[in-house]
């Protein structure tokens, strides 16, 4: 299971050990300033958007990347609970990071306070 924390500049996430190997990466950072959108998703499985990329897909977990037309998202979810996703601006590494984590409400709670209070004007 990840775990979202803040610090300085950055949101981090640090995965569990089974999605450290999965996605053979630990930490997912990017700038907390790039963060447009957070919430909690209580099916799991809605939030995988486009084609599945380098990862693991089995029904009830699934670690990896995907592939869309907003981008690539980063996905490390299990249906034992809610996902949190927190969708992100073009700057960022992903379009969207979705994780499960515990207490998933309070961390969003915590996200929203970093977020701009205007959403940025389409061009």
């Amino acid at each position: 299971m990840a775990r979202v924390t803040v610090e300085g500049s950055e949101v981090v996430v640090r995965l569990g050990l089974r999605e450290t190997l999965v996605a053979r990466r630990r930490t997912i950072r990017f700038p907390v300033s790039t963060l447009r959108e957070v919430g909690v998703e209580t099916s799991w499985w809605r939030v995988l958007r486009g084609e599945a990329g380098r990862g693991l897909w089995l029904p009830g977990r699934c670690v990896g990347l995907r592939h869309g037309p907003d981008g690539t998202d980063f996905v490390a979810v299990h249906a034992e609970g809610p996902a949190l996703w927190m969708d992100l601006s073009p700057e960022a590494p992903f379009s969207r990071v979705s994780v499960s984590a515990p207490e998933p409400e309070t961390t969003e709670r915590a996200l929203r306070v970093y977020m701009p209070a205007e959403p940025p004007l389409e061009p």
